[in-house]
């Protein structure tokens, strides 16, 4: 039987994957390009030569770090806020197993 090791999740703070490609300061130049110069996000990338994607998910960071509401009018979630959701979820998920166990104790 499979079961759910939560001692496998990272720990807040501690980064996944590969290390970006991009520096700090060049990602802080590509959103400032998209916000003033007027062009798309795709026209930024293509002249950066990046995904647009990528560029595209750096402008909706900044937006919501600055506190700006996306498309929809909503506030999209802060760095810290997306953190303390991964974090309130990854509890949430050990709750969820230490209660079936507790409830297939309770029924011996």
């Amino acid at each position: 039987m499979d079961t759910l090791n939560l001692g496998d999740v990272p720990e807040e703070g501690v980064l996944m994957g590969r290390p970006s490609k991009y520096s700090p300061e060049f990602r802080e130049q590509a959103v400032e390009l998209v916000r003033a110069t007027g062009k798309t996000v795709a026209e930024i990338a293509r002249d950066l030569s990046i995904n647009d994607t990528t560029l595209g998910n750096w402008v909706k960071a900044d937006a919501a770090e600055r506190g700006v509401p996306d498309s929809s009018g909503l506030l999209p979630l802060t760095a810290a806020e997306r953190a303390e959701l991964t974090k309130l979820r990854r509890e949430n998920a050990k709750l969820k197993v230490e209660r079936e166990i507790l409830k297939k104790a309770a029924a011996f």
